[in-house]
């Protein structure tokens, strides 16, 4: 390093700079870590972070750490208004992301000429953190997805209404938190117009919102997800397009559709129809035996499908089948809000014998 000796009080200001940016991107890394670590479970991303942290700490030179006391700090203790604010996973990620691109910046700057290996470091490190970011914030949209997907057992899946809008709307009222976007005929300028719109709503109440075969509406709209039929696109190519921000439904009624399913790793299963529908005119239903044997070694959520409504929902319970998507049992009903709110209750009631 250059001008290994503090001599002046410029060369202890710029020290304590540094030394201070690098408390901040080490901090802000070790934030980002025990995130990957304890809420994703993403080992590669553990190790990762860590190596910036122990570079960092590598570089954390001596003469930087006695710089600390040369000077006094008036500024100390000062914090923002906007730092109380950051309360969701995502804030925390995305502010503390940027706490290390700024710490390193810093460095970048403050060390060239002076520590060029330190500033060059800073650099790669820096531009590392920009993906980093984005990868962390995808995993993490897509463990909110897989949150709700485990936690609620009401599907709801739309299908050509005028008043769509405002059906769903009604529903999500009524405590339902995945919609699925169903659509088979029109344009698909219309059908996008339509899913923005949904997805604003989704987005209001907290919901998740799924679009039902098309990947390419999926991705303009922003939702949260697919869902596949057995003729389209294979799961695999899917998430190449999709990225991992996303999760990916499949629809299957037999042991090989539900085998495939699961090895190229699905985030769930719709599996019918249970009963007659009115969606699935050409498919004879599965019955709730035959349900029961197909999802027996399922480790992931699956919603049972077809046919199903307030009237049969403890019938299913008494079998085991918690998870249900519903189609028509919601949109045609009176009032969706209070059948929602029916439905959600006789599905969480403890009725099984």
């Amino acid at each position: 390093m250059e001008n290994s000796k503090i001599t002046q009080p410029e060369d202890i200001r710029i020290s304590q700079i540094i030394d201070a940016n690098l408390d901040r991107a080490r901090e802000g890394l070790r934030v980002l870590e025990d995130w990957a670590r304890f809420a994703l479970g993403k080992e590669d991303f553990v190790i990762r972070i860590k190596n910036f942290r122990q570079i960092l700490g590598k570089n954390h030179l001596e003469i930087y750490k006695v710089s600390r006391n040369h000077i006094k700090d008036h500024c100390k203790g000062l914090s923002h208004s906007e730092q109380i604010n950051r309360k969701s996973p995502y804030k925390i990620i995305s502010s503390n992301s940027a706490r290390v691109q700024e710490a390193l910046r810093v460095i970048e700057e403050f060390s060239r000429g002076r520590n060029n290996k330190l500033s060059k470091i800073a650099s790669e490190i820096r531009y590392e953190i920009y993906t980093l970011e984005i990868d962390l914030l995808n995993f993490n949209a897509r463990r909110r997805a897989k949150s709700i997907i485990n936690e609620n057992n009401l599907y709801s899946i739309t299908d050509h209404r005028e008043n769509l809008l405002e059906i769903i709307e009604k529903i999500l009222l009524g405590g339902v938190k995945i919609i699925q976007y169903r659509f088979k005929d029109g344009n698909d300028l219309d059908h996008l117009k339509k899913a923005i719109e949904i997805k604003s709503l989704c987005k209001k109440y907290n919901s998740l919102f799924i679009v039902n075969d098309r990947v390419d509406i999926a991705l303009a709209s922003d939702a949260d997800g697919v869902h596949l039929g057995q003729d389209d696109i294979d799961i695999i190519s899917a998430r190449k397009l999709l990225g991992y921000s996303k999760i990916i439904g499949v629809s299957a009624n037999n042991s090989t559709d539900i085998t495939n399913a699961l090895k190229e790793e699905c985030d769930y299963i719709g599996i019918g129809p249970v009963f007659h529908s009115s969606t699935k005119k050409n498919k004879d239903p599965l019955g709730v035996d035959k349900i029961k044997y197909l999802t027996k070694d399922i480790n992931i959520p699956w919603f049972a499908i077809g046919g199903i409504n307030k009237e049969n929902i403890s019938f299913l319970k008494n079998y085991g089948i918690n998870k249900v998507a519903i189609v028509s049992g919601l949109l045609n009903a009176e009032d969706p809000k209070e059948e929602a709110i029916i439905i959600l209750k006789e599905l969480s009631y403890e009725n099984q014998s």
